[in-house]
């Protein structure tokens, strides 16, 4: 059984007007998530872009990706992932096992994020893995213009606080059977801590392009 990666770009985008095809790096923000997919070929059989738009769709095809056509109404803007992912697989006409999502507004990516994943997928038999960061900040909440922190008492060192995550963006894998159920991240998924700034990007706005346009250019730079 094969392992195929999806990575969903609607052309519905708000915030930030065809944001999957804008320009970063020199190339559609769509075409990393491609070629990160093409640079893992070793542990990706296949590669799906599942979109509702031509434009996205051109782009794709011409960065070597394959395009299922997602129907409008599984194209809007309170559409959960998961039904884009099924989409994708029930219209495959070959079993697959395991599922790589990449979202195209995470670019940026360790080279060697992957395979270090999806090692530990394999050999823990986890039926989910997803990707998580140490969030460094005081979060609370406010009530009846009262600030009620969430996490800590007031004056306490940040150093101090208790360990908390957030779900990065960066990778998934999941069974496809879970995909299937309705599901990406299992009750029992595996949180890979990943120490990176990368994985405070996610495209959304014109001042998330700039900031992670920013720090490819400070990557490129470094490594040329």
């Amino acid at each position: 059984m094969k392992t195929i990666a999806i990575i969903p770009a609607r052309g519905g985008s708000k915030r930030l007007p065809n944001k999957n095809i804008l320009s970063f790096g020199g190339i559609p923000l769509i075409a990393h998530s491609i070629l990160y997919a093409q640079k893992n070929s070793n542990i990706i059989d296949e590669i799906y872009v599942s979109t509702d738009d031509i434009a996205i769709k051109k782009i794709a095809l011409q960065f070597g990706a394959q395009v299922i056509d997602r129907p409008e109404n599984l194209s809007g803007n309170l559409e959960p992932t998961f039904t884009a992912l099924q989409h994708v697989l029930e219209t495959l006409d070959f079993e697959v096992e395991n599922v790589v999502l990449l979202q195209a507004t995470s670019p940026l990516r360790e080279e060697k994020l992957l395979a270090e994943a999806f090692e530990i997928y394999h050999k823990g038999n986890y039926d989910s893995l997803f990707t998580v960061s140490r969030n460094h900040q005081k979060l609370g909440k406010i009530e009846r213009n009262q600030f009620i922190p969430f996490h800590y008492e007031i004056g306490q060192r940040s150093q101090d606080l208790e360990p908390l995550y957030f779900e990065n963006g960066l990778l998934y894998i999941t069974k496809a059977s879970l995909i299937l159920q309705d599901s990406i991240i299992s009750e029992t998924a595996y949180p890979l801590k990943v120490n990176s700034i990368f994985a405070n990007v996610d495209i959304d706005t014109y001042e998330d392009l700039e900031y992670a346009e920013y720090l490819y250019q400070k990557l490129t730079t470094h490594n040329s």
